[in-house]
């Protein structure tokens, strides 16, 4: 595993209000559809397939205590080169996140925190700083079987919360899930 320790303080991150995001002119395609998604609670009509439909009306919705959990698992380790999460103040207020974590590992046994978000009335997508998690030669890719996505703390406190959408890209050109090299060989499969 790749993933650098994200000393220092936490990222405001910057948001954009509707700003038109083609993957394929990046060379990217989304890879959450080659994961198994968990949540840590939701409200009946607001779970997993609400967060990954297109439609950013549409959300998860938490139903228990802090933090809230997104676990994205994959069955075989990926490169993530970007990571976007779409949140609305104005329509989810104090259901909105002002703090989230997001951690990488194996398993949940060996997860590291990558990303720390702050946010102040957030609205439309996000990205999640890549900088420093050191997968690749560029540094900025991160390698992992597991990403979790914990949600801290909401605007005046909330208890409960609200994403709209979540997305993790990979390059194109390159296979997103990777098999080991021994796999090539007849003999040894």
């Amino acid at each position: 595993m790749e993933i650098a320790n994200r000393v220092g303080r936490p990222n405001t991150a910057h948001t954009e209000i509707d700003a038109p995001f083609d993957p394929a002119a990046f060379g990217l395609r989304e890879i959450g559809n080659l994961a198994s998604w968990t949540v840590s609670s939701c409200k009946p009509g607001c779970g997993i397939e609400a967060l990954r439909d297109e439609d950013t009306e549409l959300f998860w919705q938490s139903d228990g205590p802090q933090p809230h959990r997104l676990n994205i698992h994959f069955s075989r380790l990926v490169s993530i080169v970007s990571i976007r999460i779409y949140l609305d103040f104005d329509a989810d207020e104090s259901y909105s996140p002002t703090r989230i974590t997001l951690l990488a590992g194996t398993g949940y046994h060996d997860l590291i925190p990558f990303s720390d978000l702050n946010f102040d009335q957030p609205k439309g997508w996000i990205g999640v700083p890549l900088d420093h998690v050191g997968g690749c030669s560029d540094g900025k890719t991160l390698r992992a079987f597991l990403v979790q996505v914990r949600i801290v703390e909401n605007y005046q406190n909330g208890k409960d919360t609200h994403v709209r959408g979540l997305k993790f890209y990979s390059r194109d050109g390159e296979r997103a899930v990777r098999e080991p090299e021994w796999m090539a060989d007849p003999e040894l499969r």
